[in-house]
């Protein structure tokens, strides 16, 4: 009898709770963040069940599923040891670089990208781009910890650490030119808190500026404002993800024109509809009329069912998890998991503020989901493993500071 109780004290969620580290915090915005997209998702894919002529539910399952999977993902992910990821760091980019260049020559087309590559046997489909930024913010913050001090140098500390941001992005760039500007920034970011000279950071986003530049001068060149629509582009335009980067900056740019981009007013008609506090979970009407609502434009249909007090909320979460993520940082007495931790942590508060930026139209479309609440893919787990790392760090943090706790006082004047 008596172990039987001990057997069911084993299995008490106080006892499963002991062995969750880390941030506390972090693990509430999960919880929190991963139960919001179950609500969302529920509601959003109702249309999408009805054309592929299934149920509602077997979404709503599946992304249970995704939550149940990257929830073991964070747990696996925080009880390793940071220091390993700086092992395997340089092993993650080495292969990332030949899955980008696969993915660009034989990925699987789908809705008219190459990013993403068919897994065998599983006949699964995943972002090449998801392990390839996890690989390079890694390895980025490896050689930032190593490069302390020849930081400031052109040749010995500038180019070692902007060599494997330019390879990725330029590989990331021709099929997800968003995802590649959004990881050049958060590598830049990184760059500026690691000490490198602003002069050669200035240098990067000159360069980076003028691709940028020639497509907003093209989407203008080639836009008829007095009929409201583009015109045909040259036929050298036309290849690859060109013609569709110039249509996003002129549905952008001239949104209040007749044929402006039929997402964004879907998505401006969802904010319009919700209001001040929304229509109420499930009460979404632009789930119906806007492409990719459990996805892309997730938020509007927060907004549209929670109404701007449930977008305000969201926007909070995201930057409470940024301060305690930087809370994580400065408590880290090691550059390799401080730098790991912030560039993590960036990389996921950008992606989530261009989503939400896109849904009110401060932003073009770009594509980029709403990390933990988008319906479940590649990057949610990659999302998951990210967090884990993070929750990695700190846990560790956790663990000095405790060490620290327990010393008598002149035994850590000593130390």
């Amino acid at each position: 009898m008596q172990d039987e109780k001990l057997h069911i004290k084993e299995f008490s969620p106080r006892s499963i709770l002991r062995h969750i580290q880390g941030d506390r915090s972090i693990w509430a915005i999960v919880v929190i963040l991963t139960m919001m997209s179950l609500l969302v998702v529920y509601s959003s894919t109702g249309t999408l069940a009805y054309k592929l002529s299934r149920s509602p539910e077997s979404y709503l399952l599946k992304q249970i599923l995704f939550v149940v999977f990257g929830a073991g993902i964070i747990y696996c992910a925080h009880i390793i040891k940071y220091s390993v990821y700086s092992n395997i760091a340089k092993i993650l980019f080495i292969i990332s670089v030949p899955l980008l260049i696969y993915t660009l020559f034989f990925g699987t087309n789908i809705n008219d990208a190459n990013r993403w590559i068919k897994l065998p046997i599983i006949n699964l489909t995943f972002q090449t781009s998801d392990l390839a930024k996890l690989a390079l913010f890694m390895y980025l913050s490896r050689k930032l910890s190593k490069h302390k001090d020849t930081i400031k140098d052109f040749k010995n500390g500038f180019l070692q650490l902007i060599w494997p941001v330019a390879l990725i992005c330029i590989l990331i760039a021709p099929e997800n030119l968003s995802t590649a500007l959004l990881t050049g920034a958060t590598s830049l970011i990184l760059l500026f808190i690691g000490r490198v000279s602003l002069k050669h950071i200035g240098l990067v986003l000159l360069m980076a500026a003028i691709p940028v530049l020639i497509l907003i001068g093209i989407a203008k060149s080639y836009y008829n404002e007095v009929e409201g629509k583009s015109e045909p582009l040259p036929n050298f335009l036309t290849k690859g993800r060109v013609e569709t980067w110039v249509n996003r900056i002129q549905s952008f740019m001239y949104a209040d024109k007749a044929e402006s981009s039929y997402q964004v007013q879907q998505a401006k008609i969802a904010i319009a509809k919700g209001g001040w506090t929304g229509l109420g979970p499930g009460n979404s009407q632009a789930r119906n009329f806007l492409p990719h609502p459990y996805s892309d434009f997730i938020y509007a249909i927060i907004i549209e069912e929670y109404g701007l007090l449930g977008g305000c909320t969201v926007l909070f979460i995201y930057l409470f998890f940024l301060f305690r993520c930087i809370r994580i940082m400065k408590k880290c007495p090691y550059a390799f998991g401080a730098f790991l931790s912030l560039a993590l942590s960036f990389t996921l508060v950008i992606q989530a503020l261009t989503n939400m930026a896109v849904n009110v139209n401060l932003l073009p479309v770009t594509g980029v989901t709403l990390p933990l609440i988008s319906m479940g893919g590649s990057s949610f787990f990659f999302t998951c493993v990210s967090i884990g790392i993070i929750l990695s760090v700190a846990r560790n943090v956790e663990s000095i500071e405790g060490e620290a706790a327990n010393l008598k006082p002149n035994e850590v004047v000593n130390s």
